[in-house]
């Protein structure tokens, strides 16, 4: 099990940094086709078509590392008030109806990118940019993350039997904790 939770953290962080070198890249080229038509009469070709395909990454490929640091929005007033087995009774519901969800997300994508990889689906602008890759990547983020719920969701299964709370990951450290170094 442990195996599996390391493989999907891995992926998934290098999923998050090529989703992170894109949304870079994104911008520069942003940029530099805002003062490319301001300044020079001239815009950067294939801007709009380049980004259009990163946010695909940017989005999709940041969904398993959030779910891997458990770090996605809850609603939190009728969890705080379960105890540890409720919460994590909480948490299995919520990966069950997750699994669901994206299982179908990922079903669809997975159709959705082999139809456009046999058909060669490209853009439409001044620069053509084939649409497969984006939609392999959106695919492959939602099984991603639909991998990373079944691993949650059995380590959750095991809590609620035991009657432990789910772990917590917090985003933003505590400002009460004494945390700095001595």
């Amino acid at each position: 099990m442990e195996q599996a939770r390391s493989a999907v953290r891995w992926l998934a962080l290098g999923l998050l940094i090529l989703g992170s070198l894109g949304m870079m890249i994104s911008m520069f080229l942003g940029v530099a086709d805002v003062v490319g038509t301001k300044f020079f009469d001239y815009p950067v070709p294939g801007t709009l078509e380049f980004t259009e395909s990163t946010m695909v990454l940017v989005v999709f490929g940041a969904l398993a590392f959030t779910q891997t640091r458990r770090g996605h929005i809850r609603v939190e007033i009728f969890y705080n008030m379960g105890g540890p087995r409720t919460r994590s009774m909480m948490e299995v519901y919520t990966q069950l109806v997750g699994i669901v969800f994206f299982g179908l997300l990922a079903w669809t994508g997975w159709q959705e990118a082999l139809y456009s990889w046999n058909l060669g689906e490209a853009t439409m602008g001044t620069i053509r940019f084939p649409l497969y890759p984006a939609r392999f990547m959106l695919a492959f983020g939602v099984s991603l993350l639909v991998v990373q719920l079944l691993v949650d969701l059995i380590a959750d299964l095991g809590r609620a039997a035991r009657g432990e709370a789910p772990p917590v990951h917090k985003v933003v450290p505590d400002p009460s904790s004494d945390s700095r170094p001595v």
